[in-house]
């Protein structure tokens, strides 16, 4: 099976071949947004994780605090159901949940969408985590992962792909997280974490287990 990095690396060369001039775009946005440091805000390892209370796809409101009474966590942050490399990303945690579950941690993955579009009930009924709402990417912010995404982006989504991201969002579509993946012990504090402005790279599943392993 292949890693998650070789199949976002391939949906980045068909992007290629297929945009070459938009994703030479995205190129230029992202290290514009490396040249500003976006992202260097967000939580460091040892600091304390802020708490939450966040909508499931249910609406049932779940907290960080209920959450690690269960073990340590990992809170993924990811742009929505739209987004392939987040879709991508998603699917290679639930393939390697098991082996998180076996480590004693669970697993929680926070968007911005409402919480009925967070993903829709088949793609839900199939995996095994936790997906929360985050309207406005307010907890985003808190944990210093959330970018005022370029209008080059937003233009692209809106005209290119037909997205309304302010109803899907129900917000303020231009506010987005970095996608960006943090292990959080029991105690609130902040163990890992991967935070990368380019969204076309995630976290692989093997990083962060490999960190669980270290950690215990």
């Amino acid at each position: 099976m292949k890693t998650l990095r070789e199949q976002t690396e391939a949906k980045v060369a068909a992007g290629r071949n297929a945009k070459p001039e938009f994703m030479k775009g995205v190129d230029a946005v992202i290290e514009n947004a490396k040249a500003f440091e976006e992202g260097k805000n967000a939580l460091k390892v040892g600091q304390k994780a802020t708490n939450f209370r966040l909508p499931n796809a249910n609406g049932e409101i779940i907290s960080l605090d209920t959450l690690l009474k269960k073990g340590t966590l990992v809170i993924t942050f990811y742009r929505g159901d739209w987004c392939p490399y987040c879709n991508l990303q998603l699917r290679a945690l639930q393939a390697r949940l098991s082996e998180i579950h076996a480590l004693g941690t669970s697993l929680v993955a926070i968007s911005p969408q409402v919480p009925v579009g967070s993903l829709t009930k088949s793609e839900i009924s199939e995996m095994d985590f936790t997906v929360l709402s985050d309207q406005d990417a307010k907890i985003a912010t808190q944990y210093g992962v959330a970018w005022k995404v370029p209008e080059f982006l937003v233009a692209h989504m809106r005209e290119d792909r037909g997205l309304d991201l302010d109803k899907i969002n129900n917000g303020d579509g231009s506010i987005l997280p970095i996608p960006a993946t943090f292990i959080v012990g029991q105690n609130g504090v902040v163990l890992w974490n991967y935070v990368n402005i380019d969204y076309r790279i995630r976290s692989e599943p093997e990083e962060i287990i490999a960190a669980l392993k270290k950690l215990s």
